[in-house]
Parts: C-alpha cells; structure tokens; sequence
C-alpha cells in the first residue's frame, strides 16, 4: 500500500489546480476559436496533417503536392493573423515591421527551402508569380468585385503614386540583369559573362533592399499619415465581419502561433519543394509554370480573400495597400534578400530572367500603374487586368523551361 500511495496522491489534484487546468483549457479553446474564425480559409487546416502523412510516408508524389499546397494556405492565413495581432500589441512603428517582415513569410520559406535544394528556377519563377499574382490577379478582383456595383471607387492618389515609383524601380532591377546579357556580342565567354551577371544581380539587390528600408521610414515615420487610414479600414473591416470589435489574442498567443504556423509552413513547404520534380516528370508541366502560377496562389489566397471583401466594401486604399504593397515586399525585399542568401550559401541565385519573363513582367507593371495611377478605378479596368493575368498563365502553360 505504502508504495502506492504516493500516486494516488500525485492524481488528486486540488480545487485551485483544476481550476487552473480549466483555465488553460479555455483560453486555448478560446484562441484557438479566435484564429480559425479569422479567415474562412482555415478550415483548409484540414490538410495539414494529411500532407504532413503524404509527405513524410512518401507515398504518392503528385498527392503530396497537392496535399501540400493546400495546406500551405490556412497556413499562410494564420501566419498573417498572427503577426497582425502582434503588430497591433507593441505599437506603430515595430508593427509596422513586423508586418513588413512577416508579410510575404511564406513565399519567403518556400523560397529559402527551394534555393537550399539548389532549385533556383523555381525560386525565380515565384517570385516574378507572385508580382503577376498581386499586381494583376488581386488587383482585377478588386476593381471587378468592388465596382461591379458602382459608377467609379476612389483611392489615395498620393500613396498609389509612391508605390508606382516603387514598382518601377523595381521593375527596371529585373530588366536591367537581362538586357546586360542579351545585348553582349556572341562569342563572348559564358562563364566570364555568367560571373559578371551574379556579381551584378548582388550589387542591385543591395540597392533594392536600401530602397526598401528607405520606403519603410517614409511609411513608419514621415508620411505616416498617408498609410495610418490603411490601419483605421482593417480595423473597421474586421468590426463590420465579426458583429462588433473582434476578439484579440495575447502578445504570448499571438507568438505561439506565429511560431506554430511558421514551423508548419516549413514542413509543408519541405515536402512540397521536394516533390516538384517528380511532379513535372508526371504532369508535363514546366517548372517555370508551378512556380510561376501555381506556388504564389499558395502565399497570396488569404490576400485575395481579404481584399476582395475590402474592395466590395469600399474600401480601396486598403485593397490597393494589400495588393501592391505585397508586391513591393516580394521586388523590394524577398527578391533581393533571395540573391544574397543564395550568396551566403554558395548558390548561383540571380536576377537574370528570360527575356520573355522580364517582357511579361513590364507589360505587368506598365498596366498596373496606368490603372492606379489616377487615384480611381471601375469594372472594366478590373476585367483588363485579369485579362492580362490569364493571359499570360496561357503564354506560361505553354512555354518550355529554359536555361536563364
């Protein structure tokens, strides 16, 4: 008896402990609630462990990448949930950093693990995808979905101008690497000119990230007011979906699943890089088209969702602010950043793109300014730019990997 004892004991807890084990129980219950509520993509979470037993038993390729990728989206979503709530908690500045760091955290791991398995095309196709995604696709949405009703909307002409700039830098930093390559004579030494092309793409993704930082203090400090409407519309949104002020997580809640969702995102992301391969054997389709047009639908469906329902609201300057200015993210910091981490590892990343790409990508950003450019914005101009989103899918579906 005596040796038992002990362990009756250790079962019997007292009524302030259980208390407080019914306490922990709610609050995660409640959390938990909270994020699943906040996008009505995560009940995608169903996938997750699903592509998780797919990928790790190896057990289709094609599965695996299916599974994957659309567990990768609630994902996403909660990831950007999470970072919201955190920014919201510690104030304008170091929010604003953190949602300039944790905006585009997706692309940014599937990035990572790609170029880590030395898939640079892959790397390079996403990134010009997800400038095609948000500057044409989201876009068109919300000028379809948000005028389709309405006469004209009108947004802040001064903001969609600063980043009309923005884009057109950036825009110029990806031309720039290729017309340096396709203007060169014949005959030259490839691995001469290859050398001086990665040495060129480093020096411009130093540049592009001093832009960026530079664009970050004219947001966070000394044109606050021009973006500080963006923040009043997001928080009006979310009153206006929820009945009422939404329910919060904690600095603590928001960490943990911003943590949880990172991890899980690199493990998805894992088994989705690692089965592209196969895929493109089994599929027939180019790499250049699964990184160019299917992967930044993994990273942007949350986008698209919350813009489109801000654009039916109303409100374009949040809209245009989610849909350019991830774009920005991806030109002026996941690109470059990209450059100098394949840098660090020893893989040969650059900014050269086929000269089809960096066409594509001009005609993109060209439309995109002449569309918000005026401050103002109808259905027919949203019917324009999913056009030329789908347009160039189509030219993308058919055009073969080449060697850039």
């Amino acid at each position: 008896m005596s040796d038992t004892q002990p362990l009756l004991r250790s079962t019997n807890l007292s009524p302030s402990e259980r208390r407080s084990q019914v306490s922990i129980f709610s609050k995660v219950k409640r959390d938990t609630f909270v994020v699943l509520k906040s996008s009505p993509v995560n009940y995608l979470l169903l996938f997750v462990p699903l592509g998780i037993f797919w990928g790790y038993n190896e057990i289709s390729f094609t599965w695996t990448f299916i599974l994957n990728f659309l567990a990768i989206i609630p994902l996403a979503s909660i990831l950007a949930f999470a970072t919201e709530e955190l920014s919201s908690k510690v104030g304008n500045t170091i929010g604003g950093l953190l949602n300039a760091t944790f905006g585009n955290a997706v692309e940014l791991i599937v990035s990572l693990i790609a170029l880590r398995s030395g898939q640079v095309r892959i790397v390079q196709a996403s990134m010009l995808g997800s400038l095609f995604s948000n500057l044409l696709l989201v876009l068109g949405f919300c000028f379809l979905f948000g005028g389709y009703n309405r006469v004209q909307q009108q947004f802040n002409q001064t903001a969609a101008q600063t980043m009309s700039s923005l884009l057109a830098i950036a825009c110029a930093s990806l031309l720039i690497p290729a017309a340096f390559k396709a203007t060169l004579p014949q005959g030259h030494d490839d691995e001469l000119i290859d050398s001086k092309i990665l040495s060129l793409s480093r020096g411009t993704s130093i540049i592009l990230l001093l832009i960026y930082i530079f664009f970050l203090i004219f947001q966070l400090k000394t044109h606050q007011e021009i973006f500080e409407q963006q923040q009043e519309e997001i928080e009006e949104t979310f009153e206006e979906l929820n009945d009422g002020p939404p329910e919060s997580l904690t600095v603590k809640s928001s960490l943990i699943f911003l943590l949880l969702s990172t991890v899980l995102v690199s493990i998805c992301a894992d088994y989705l890089v690692s089965s592209i391969d196969m895929v493109v054997e089994s599929t027939g389709l180019s790499k250049t088209f699964i990184g160019l047009i299917i992967i930044p639908i993994v990273g942007n469906a949350a986008e698209h969702v919350t813009s489109v329902i801000v654009a039916m609201k109303d409100k374009m300057d949040l809209a245009i602010g989610v849909a350019v200015g991830s774009s920005l993210q991806i030109a002026l910091f996941v690109t470059p950043f990209m450059v100098l981490y394949g840098w660090y590892i020893d893989v040969p990343m650059t900014l050269n793109f086929s000269t089809f790409e960096t066409t594509s990508l001009f005609v993109s950003v060209f439309l995109s300014n002449y569309l918000i450019l005026d401050g103002e914005s109808n259905w027919l101009e949203g019917v324009l730019a999913l056009a030329m989103y789908f347009l160039i899918a189509l030219s993308f579906y058919y055009y073969p990997d080449v060697l850039t």
